[in-house]
């Protein structure tokens, strides 16, 4: 019988588990986390709600879970996921969409000017160290109490082997590590007042970190012993579920948020422009990603506010009168790539009497390819360039979403089903590495194309990309 392998995806919005076989999805199941928000711009979650996603998505599995191999890890990037000395929680994980560290990004940038340039992103409230700081300032008992840090795949993977392990690509999301040589950094941690010791060791996605213990094992129903694979970090784990594991690979994410990813084998920071440049989860590699905090969720927003569905605002946005077509702005909460900018907001401006609402719904539409050129300009000249590229995540199941998004890039866009699994089971193919059932180099593959959208020349599309930037420049910061 041919043996499988789990991956497990810690998530924000739920834990999903993939049973695979060389590659191939046997079986997937999840099960739903919720996220507190105590105070305005606050973003927590209990890290034993994880613990208890993991056993309910494992018991939905209805694929025969032996034999099994061994199983990875991914997870939500960025958690401050902060353990006393009985490795218990001194208080609820701050997690990557969390905004009230900001000051304390303020600080780090001042204290190490070259932090960019060592941690492969300039400082944002999102990233691990600035919650520390936060804390320390803020909630001084629970800083005293802190003996270890994780972050949240960690967590999980404390608890199936009782080790304290990550992997260099979700630490690369923390400001702690030196992203060039792939350690941790003393300058960075003394930076942010934090202890060293309280750090787990670094490892790559195919490295095993532990054994599942006896208990988790009985009470998951999976053997003793099974072998537990670092994994890695969302954003890494699913650029390997799309063969993104080789220099000038990439891909585009049209979810929640968005992301446009290339890999590469020398690392190649770009601070400035807000180009996260973190370590791969494979050795020798790194990947440049803008990251966009919106995404295709100005479509799912608009249409709640018109009271209709995202099937029906994209059928209207294909029926606008294109020379009336206003701007929209889709920063609804703020921006990461390029701009750096979280208290810039979402807004339409060149509005007139003849506009209609298919003309507002075409705006949004644009604005979602505008925002993704923004964010393949901040790359250089080099983002993939002339290439096929693959989309993945919601946005991408709209044809006229995807052509603007070739229209804008000039370059062909493809739908590409290989991103089914996602970052669970991009955890699963490492995996299959780690216990000698595939090469490291089979992770590097073409994805499955299902639709290539080729781009096609359209002034008007173009004029309204330049004021669209125009308009960003004159509101920035707010008014």
């Amino acid at each position: 019988m041919q043996k499988s392998v789990i991956g497990i995806d810690v998530g924000t919005s739920a834990v999903k588990c993939v049973v695979s076989a060389d590659g191939r999805i046997i079986d997937t199941a999840s099960a739903p986390l919720n996220v507190q928000s105590p105070a305005p711009g606050w973003s927590e979650q209990n890290p034993d709600d994880w613990i208890g996603a993991v056993k309910s998505a494992v018991a939905r599995l209805t694929a025969p879970l032996d034999p099994v191999a061994g199983l990875a890890l991914s997870g939500q990037m960025h958690g401050a996921v902060m353990l006393d000395t009985a490795a218990k929680p001194v208080r609820p994980c701050i997690l990557w969409n969390d905004s009230r560290a900001n000051d304390d990004c303020t600080t780090l940038r001042s204290d190490v000017p070259k932090i960019g340039q060592i941690a492969g992103v300039l400082p944002l409230p999102g990233f691990t160290a600035p919650k520390l700081m936060w804390v320390r300032r803020e909630e001084p008992h629970a800083f005293e109490a802190i003996r270890h840090l994780l972050l949240p795949k960690d967590y999980v993977g404390l608890w199936l082997t009782g080790e304290f392990a990550t992997d260099v690509s979700d630490a690369a999301g923390t400001l702690w590590l030196d992203e060039a040589t792939r350690a941790w950094s003393d300058t960075l941690i003394g930076a942010s007042g934090i202890d060293r010791s309280w750090l787990p060791g670094l490892h790559h996605g195919f490295d095993q970190i532990g054994s599942l213990r006896r208990t988790v094992a009985e009470a998951m129903g999976l053997p003793a012993g099974l072998p537990v694979f670092a994994g890695g970090g969302d954003a890494a784990t699913g650029a390997v579920s799309l063969g993104a594991a080789a220099a000038g690979r990439g891909f585009i994410s049209l979810g929640t948020s968005g992301q446009f990813l290339v890999v590469d084998d020398s690392y190649r920071p770009n601070p400035d422009q807000y180009v996260h440049a973190f370590c791969h989860t494979l050795p020798g590699l790194w990947y440049r990603m803008a990251a966009m905090l919106n995404g295709a969720r100005p479509l799912s927003w608009f249409a709640s506010v018109l009271g209709i569905s995202v099937e029906t605002l994209l059928t209207e946005a294909a029926h606008a009168d294109v020379t009336r077509v206003p701007l929209f702005l889709p920063y609804l909460t703020g921006e990461r790539s390029p701009h750096g900018d979280p208290d810039v907001r979402a807004a339409f401006y060149d509005l007139d009497d003849a506009t209609g609402r298919p003309e507002m719904c075409r705006a949004v539409v644009e604005a979602i390819a505008f925002m993704m050129r923004d964010a393949a300009d901040s790359f250089g000249s080099d983002a993939m360039g002339g290439q096929i590229i693959p989309v993945i995540g919601g946005g991408s199941q709209s044809d006229l979403v995807l052509q603007t998004l070739a229209n804008v890039l000039e370059q062909p866009v493809a739908r590409s089903a290989s991103g089914q699994g996602g970052a669970a089971l991009g955890a699963a193919l490492l995996a299959e590495v780690g216990v000698g059932l595939k090469d490291p180099a089979s992770l590097s593959f073409a994805p499955d194309l299902t639709q290539a959208f080729m781009p096609s020349p359209d002034k008007l599309l173009r004029e309204r990309r330049m004021r669209f930037r125009s308009l960003y420049a004159a509101l920035r910061g707010g008014l």
